[in-house]
């Protein structure tokens, strides 16, 4: 088993180093002909990352330059860019503070100047200033309520996005007349740019009918104030905006099945789209798992099972091992208890009753950013002695999920992956990986 774990240890750190946006962003910008005076905003987990980039390319001639990242994901100065650190996932204090100070910077533009915008994950949250008559406190309570319920990514922006000065195109408008370039890295699944920090340089493909609907969906408790803002119409097109997408999940799981490869395994992408409840996905990376396990079978059993594929015409993955098994995306979470964890700690806490005394075989996930939920881990890992180990220690991974506290149960048998913020943040990765 201690092969194993290396060789995931090295496919966590190896594809996250390869989807790190340093040399995309240089390339975007290397293939874009600035036409004035250049200013620079970055938000997300990210935005340090990418700015330090952009100043490697560009140097002096930014004019000025602001980014807005998570606390403890800044690596120090940046000559001529100003870094502020504020909260994730829910918005605080810092986050207005500098959020005004990026307004104002754009307000002052005019059709001589150009903002670069640079835009990660995280950029919801990090960015961010109410709309009139809307406080801080009411779009961290509606944020709250609907992480809670499980709502997926593209909801909750579709939601916030409607409360803000900033979000649903708003800022590029702010902008005009100088020209936006923007160059993102997405964290979202299909790579919606109006989903992607909630679009504040993007017009807003959904509806007041979709808006209303999804509140209706969970429930929402809104005030007065909230429910004119939500059947308020946003832009729909944008001409002073030009964007370059430049990494995704699904370059995520690429690098994770190249590494795969060349550490003996057979890769096999399942999906880059996984959008569902956290345990529910580990429970089927567990019966993956045990599909696996099953090939052991007779040289008779095999020739059976191919005769009746051929008779049906049925085509099968050939699972043999040594493979690895990828999926990408983002699950949710269903708030239930008081515990703490994360997506992908629950996600892997759940899949460890499925795979219990599995031999040579691991399941992990993993935030591409380093960060699983309100904690320092950036996911977990489980093999077939988890579940016994964790029965010994009187822990029982029913009651663990139920209360939502994963970290401390991973934690006590050494199932936490902790890499620290990692400078990117293309969404999730979840690897079955069998010896």
């Amino acid at each position: 088993m201690e092969k194993l774990y290396n060789d995931a240890m090295q496919i966590i750190d190896k594809s996250i180093k390869e989807n790190m946006p340093t040399e995309a962003v240089r390339n975007a910008l290397k293939n874009h002909a600035f036409s004035g005076n250049i200013y620079l905003a970055a938000i997300g987990k990210a935005a340090w990352t990418m700015a330090y980039s952009a100043y490697e390319v560009l140097g002096e001639r930014i004019k000025r330059g602001i980014a807005i990242t998570k606390y403890g994901h800044s690596l120090g100065d940046i000559p001529g860019i100003e870094i502020i650190e504020a909260g994730h996932p829910l918005s605080d204090e810092n986050t207005i503070a500098g959020t005004k100070k990026i307004i104002e910077m754009a307000q002052g533009l005019d059709s001589k100047d150009e903002l670069l915008f640079l835009i990660s994950g995280g950029g919801s949250a990090l960015f961010e200033d109410p709309l009139p008559g809307i406080t801080l406190a009411e779009i961290v309570e509606i944020n709250s309520q609907l992480l809670a319920c499980g709502s997926d990514i593209i909801e909750i922006n579709m939601i916030r996005k409607r409360l803000s000065s900033v979000k649903a195109g708003r800022f590029a408008e702010i902008c005009a007349p100088a020209k936006v370039f923007t160059v993102v890295l997405s964290d979202v699944l299909g790579d919606r740019l109006d989903s992607i920090a909630s679009g504040p340089a993007a017009p807003d493909m959904s509806t007041t009918e979709d808006v209303m609907a999804v509140a209706e969906k969970y429930k929402l408790k809104l005030s007065d104030t909230v429910k004119k803002y939500l059947t308020k119409e946003t832009l729909k097109s944008l001409d002073n905006v030009e964007t370059v997408i430049t990494g995704s999940v699904r370059t995520l799981c690429e690098s994770a099945a190249k590494i795969a490869a060349g550490l003996g395994y057979t890769p096999h992408i399942l999906c880059t789209d996984m959008n569902c409840e956290a345990r529910e996905a580990g429970r089927l990376l567990s019966s993956i798992a045990k599909e696996i396990d099953s090939h052991k079978e007779t040289a008779e059993t095999k020739k059976t099972h191919k005769r009746r594929d051929k008779e049906y015409g049925i085509e099968t993955y050939d699972l043999k091992r040594p493979c690895a098994i990828i999926l990408g995306g983002e699950t949710v979470v269903n708030l239930k208890g008081n515990g703490k964890g994360g997506r992908n700690q629950e996600l892997a806490l759940a899949a460890a009753e499925g795979i219990a005394e599995i031999d040579n075989l691991l399941i992990f996930s993993i935030g591409s950013d380093g960060t699983d939920g309100p904690t320092d881990a950036a996911g977990g890992i489980v093999d077939g002695t988890t579940a016994k180990r964790l029965k010994e220690k009187g822990i029982k991974i029913a009651n663990v999920l139920d209360n939502n506290d994963s970290y401390n149960a991973l934690a006590a048998v050494d199932g936490l992956i902790k890499t620290g913020p990692t400078g990117t943040n293309v969404n999730d990765v979840a690897v079955v990986l069998a010896g």
